[in-house]
């Protein structure tokens, strides 16, 4: 089944919806990466960043976490601006803007 994306709701809706989902992944350290992500950086994203967004949000938490922290190969589809957006986020302690 092909992932969809929710890019036809107001953008504040969408915004809510994929900080819960960032905020819900099911592996700890996701939820924690990309939630203080989200929360930090989804308001001030436009349709095609939160369209970015998004599509990372579709990668398994296992191999996402192990691009992140330990260093695994990205593939092409997924390596972008969004995806070293993050990658640079989770080097960072929580407590930088």
């Amino acid at each position: 089944m092909e992932p969809t994306n929710d890019n036809a709701l107001p953008l504040d809706i969408r915004r809510k919806k994929l900080q819960f989902r960032a905020w819900h992944r099911g592996m700890k350290e996701m939820d924690i990466i990309l939630g203080n992500f989200a929360d930090r950086h989804l308001d001030a994203f436009d349709a095609p960043q939160l369209d970015s967004f998004e599509m990372l949000l579709h990668v398994p938490d296992q191999a996402f976490y192990s691009m992140l922290v330990h260093g695994a190969d990205v593939p092409a589809e997924i390596d972008g601006p969004m995806f070293r957006r993050i990658f640079e986020f989770a080097k960072a302690p929580l407590s930088t803007p």
